[in-house]
């Protein structure tokens, strides 16, 4: 009986989107400054009934009147796209891509800056700023963002900010809900010779090869191998010709990926089955990049063998969100029950306490 321990995953800090009808203020430390002297003007001004003074707090009560007005009118028919990497690994920056759409006709956005929302509205340290975004214009803008565990991540909801005009107050407005990322295993290099099968039929596809079966004769081209000439054939045309063969076929790979936890359950453990899960994302990378038709066996899952990206997205998806299992048989028994089920050229990967046993090459 196998009982899993949880995948690794983030959960959001946001929840449901906001309504994009909603509005965050907060004071700027000027805005701070600025209130607490309207509010002395207007007190000075009710005590003491000075014309003066009254038209002085109306012209600070009709510049916040005005900063409202046209932040609303910046922050208004603005929408904000996220563009997600296709594959993102832990460790390895991201770059996540915004894209602005002014919607307006007549009227230019001012001093944006937009990022994933904060718990209190705002964005987070990690945002976009643009200068101007002009009317019916799209605007591009890029941030980085790293991540220290695979699983699936909620990333929160977008917003855009902006100070404009006087740099008063700092207006937000919600504007997207939360997405869903799924960050892949670390991508460990593999040294020269550390491979536990053999490469053949790397560089497969439309190149030729002398390995193969025969497929055609055509004219000989300068940098042809000499010994592909064939000789008998090139005297009766009275040309040289060379024999073209097909390139053998790439090898099949399986990778079993031994995740039963370690116990008991430690830091030191749980970075030792990190490790595995990298190593396992690492070969399927350098097999599947280079043609071969890659599989991956693992105690709770597995995926049938197929060449070509989809499947390596779909090796990585599974790597990623796999959880490691505490199975009833003892973990130093080698897994001799195991090892005899699995392909005989199959690659083991695990952690050491989980070291395949005889059957199989490890790694």
């Amino acid at each position: 009986m196998r009982r899993p321990l949880s995948a690794p995953t983030e959960a959001s800090a946001i929840g449901s989107a906001e309504p994009a009808y909603r509005r965050r203020l907060r004071f700027t430390r000027d805005g701070k400054y600025f209130v607490t002297i309207t509010l002395g003007v207007g007190f000075a001004a009710i005590n003491t009934a000075n014309n003066l003074l009254f038209l002085v707090l109306g012209l600070l009560l009709a510049l916040i009147v005005a900063s409202g007005v046209l932040s609303e009118l910046t922050l208004r028919r603005v929408r904000v796209e996220r563009r997600l990497p296709r594959r993102v690994h832990v460790d390895q920056p991201a770059l996540i891509a915004l894209v602005v759409h002014n919607d307006k006709r007549g009227f230019a956005s001012y001093a944006l800056s937009v990022g994933e929302r904060s718990p209190r509205g705002f964005a987070a340290s990690e945002r976009c700023y643009l200068l101007k975004v002009l009317p019916g214009e799209t605007r591009q803008a890029v941030y980085r963002r790293s991540f220290a565990r695979r699983g699936r991540y909620a990333l929160p909801g977008l917003v855009a900010q902006t100070p404009f005009p006087f740099g008063l107050f700092e207006k937000a407005r919600p504007l997207g809900a939360a997405e869903e990322l799924i960050v892949y295993p670390a991508v460990m290099p593999l040294s020269a010779g550390a491979h536990p099968t053999r490469e053949r039929g790397e560089g497969a596809g439309a190149q030729r090869d002398r390995a193969g079966e025969f497929h055609a004769l055509r004219d000989y081209r300068a940098g042809d191998d000499p010994r592909d000439i064939a000789w008998r054939k090139s005297a009766r045309l009275g040309r040289p010709v060379v024999r073209e063969h097909e390139s053998p076929r790439a090898q099949r790979i399986t990778l079993f990926l031994d995740n039963r936890a370690l116990l008991p359950p430690s830091p030191a453990h749980e970075a030792l089955q990190e490790q595995a899960v990298s190593r396992a994302a690492s070969l399927a990378l350098h097999y599947g990049s280079r043609g071969h038709p890659v599989a991956l066996l693992s105690h709770s899952a597995q995926v049938p063998a197929a060449s070509g990206p989809a499947q390596l997205e779909r090796i990585l998806r599974e790597l990623a969100l796999i959880a490691f299992v505490t199975v009833d048989e003892p973990a130093g028994d080698g897994g001799s029950g195991r090892d005899a089920a699995l392909p005989r050229d199959c690659i083991v990967v695990g952690a050491p306490a989980a070291a395949p046993g005889a059957g199989a090459s490890g790694y």
